[in-house]
């Protein structure tokens, strides 16, 4: 087993690899953004690393950086987790080639092949695996769209090749919304993946996502021949978890088993993603997914036959944010089993031993709002936090009551898991556990998902991805958030004096924790960010342009960021003239596009962006005269 690793990650699934590891007697270290430096999972760690400023391209994303991180700390591996470079097989590679630093996760070569969607697919068919119809070479021109929308039918999907989770994903209704549908969604996988290679598939109207959590062994770890072949019995399957209910693509709340499929269609999944997953020499721990076709007429209490279709999708070539619910189901901790496969003691379970109980649900605990398109909050700090407790409850999460949230990524604070010996007690202790989740401070989703524990449609599983999107009414989400919505204003005393401190500082990059007492003294002012600490980093080169000093003249408007994000197209020049309504940029943020309009007529006076630009809230894009 490693001695120390570094988990490239943060937030709540850096300490839940920490965890892993300190169960299994291994130390930790964390790396950080100047974001984070007063983040959960830096607290947690051993010890950290300062990686850069808190764009993510400048830190987590940085690859060269982590890496000389774990080479200052002396780690011999590094954990990826989920998001940022976890699906990065340039990174992989790097890591793989660092020498004494061994890479958690499968092979850089595994992942750049189910990375590349046309090839998974072909790996996949090859494999006997059901495919959805679709091309399996990259399209460029909007006249293949449509003549695959005349050959199979509308709406089409177009797809980055290195997308997930809605990412890259446009939906053609007709040929008329091909050119501007393969524009975006070229231009979202550039922004997201680097490769604007898009493919199509047919679209499916009653779609169900049901993935397969999968460990396979690696049979070249323990001093086997180079060459050899993966098989079958080295790829393990834990269950599948039912993940249809999305907004816009993005899990909300995640269950296993799937309430839809019969015992017999669970297996047909399940062996298909052990087939597909040997075929491909994939090892370490992965998600096979795939799209099963709801039966809109089903009855509840009848589950899905062996015959109902379904189809591959996609292999996440990571750790994934509903983990949670395989290991409450299987009682197998997946972060250490692949602890054991890359450092060559390889899988503690095998196929036969694998042994399902009870039902499992996770609830993301998002900073968003519910009644407003779910709207990230772009402040806050937990004045109040107290998480559930009890029998089958568990919370994966970082912050502490006093943190501020950090907006600058992703919106979730925590997970909850409730498992139960059937659905019908999960659903009843779900009910229990988020009516005990008191936060206040910052908005969340939980009374969106206390809604859906009372909803017809979920609670009798027969929703599909579509649901919340297409069917669920919206007053229903704002009657739930004025009913049972936290508190978004501190009530604390921001004028208390305080004069024990924990003050962080950095030595060449490292972290440490020094306590220092005053008194009689005053405050020692505390750092912009909020938190106790300083830093000895330097000052770093900003691109702030004063944006605070930019004249809009008489009967001018400015137009502004409504969120923290990353503009990925500006659609307008000096001297332009514009209309009210039009898109003037667009602006990424919380994984998805946001268009950036004109409140009213005008001339472009200034453009104060270029794309590839990170914007926070209230700052000037452009300005109309």
């Amino acid at each position: 087993m490693f001695d120390k690793v570094l988990v490239a990650n943060r937030g709540e699934i850096a300490v839940r690899v920490m965890r892993a590891c300190a169960e299994l007697g291994v130390d930790t270290v964390a790396v950080y953004s100047d974001a984070d430096k007063h983040g959960g999972h830096v607290r947690y760690a051993d010890e950290a690393y300062n990686v850069g400023p808190a764009r993510a391209a400048d830190s987590y994303l940085d690859g060269e950086a982590v890496v000389e991180a774990a080479r200052a700390a002396d780690a011999d591996a590094i954990h990826p987790g989920y998001g940022f470079l976890a699906e990065n097989a340039d990174f992989a590679a790097r890591v793989e080639a660092a020498d004494g630093i061994t890479w958690v996760g499968p092979s850089s070569d595994a992942m750049e092949r189910l990375g590349e969607k046309t090839h998974a697919r072909r790996v996949m068919a090859d494999a006997d695996v059901p495919i959805v119809p679709g091309t399996t070479e990259p399209v460029t021109e909007p006249e293949a769209v449509r003549e695959f929308g005349d050959e199979h039918g509308y709406p089409v999907a177009i797809k980055a090749e290195g997308g997930g989770g809605g990412r890259g994903m446009k939906v053609v209704e007709s040929a008329d919304e091909a050119a501007d549908a393969l524009e975006s969604a070229k231009r979202e996988g550039e922004a997201y993946f680097s490769n604007d290679s898009v493919y199509l598939e047919r679209y499916l109207e009653t779609p169900r996502h049901v993935e397969v959590q999968i460990v396979a062994d690696d049979p070249t770890a323990e001093g086997g021949e180079d060459e050899t072949p993966l098989d079958e019995s080295d790829v393990v399957h834990l269950g599948e978890r039912d993940c249809s209910l999305q907004r816009r693509h993005q899990k909300v709340i995640e269950e296993g088993p799937s309430p839809a499929l019969s015992d017999e269609l669970r297996e047909r999944i399940g062996e298909a993603a052990r087939r597909g997953v040997a075929a491909a020499d994939y090892t370490n721990a992965g998600t096979v997914e795939f799209l099963v076709e709801e039966d809109p007429d089903r009855d509840p209490t009848e589950p899905l036959g062996p015959d109902t279709p379904f189809y591959f999708l996609e292999v996440n070539t990571r750790i994934q944010v509903e983990h949670t619910v395989t290991e409450e189901l299987t009682g197998i901790d997946i972060v250490k089993e692949q602890l054991r496969v890359a450092s060559g003691e390889g899988l503690s379970v095998s196929q036969d031993e694998v042994e399902l109980d009870g039902h499992a649900i996770e609830f993301r605990i998002n900073a968003e709002n519910a009644a407003e398109e779910f709207q990230p909050a772009n402040e806050g700090s937990l004045d109040t936090y107290d998480p559930p407790g009890g029998i089958g409850v568990r919370v994966d999460d970082a912050l502490r009551q006093g943190d501020e949230i950090v907006t600058d990524y992703d919106s979730m604070i925590a997970k909850l898991i409730v498992w139960g010996a059937d659905r019908e007690e999960c659903l009843a202790r779900s009910k229990r556990a988020l009516a005990e989740y008191d936060i206040d401070g910052v908005v969340t989703i939980v009374p969106f998902h206390r809604l859906m524990l009372d909803d017809e449609q979920f609670v009798d599983g027969i929703h599909t991805t579509k649901y919340l999107d297409e069917e669920l009414d919206p007053d229903l989400v704002a009657d739930a958030q004025n009913r049972w919505g936290t508190e978004t204003e501190s009530d604390s005393d921001d004028d208390e004096e305080v004069t024990e401190r924990e003050f962080t500082v950095e030595v060449n990059g490292k972290r440490f924790e020094v306590e220092l007492e005053e008194r009689g003294a005053r405050p020692i002012p505390t750092p912009e960010s909020g938190g106790s600490g300083s830093t000895q980093r330097p000052p770093q080169a900003t691109d702030d342009d004063g944006d605070d000093d930019v004249d809009v003249a008489e009967g001018g408007e400015a137009v502004e960021a409504e969120m923290q994000g990353t503009i990925l197209s500006v659609d307008v020049s000096e001297g332009d003239e514009v209309a009210a309504g039009d898109v003037v940029c667009v602006l990424e943020a919380m994984k998805m596009e946001n268009d950036v309009v004109a409140e009213r007529g005008g001339t472009v006076a200034s453009v104060h962006v270029a794309e590839g630009d990170s914007v926070d809230m209230g700052d000037v894009l452009v300005v109309l005269e």
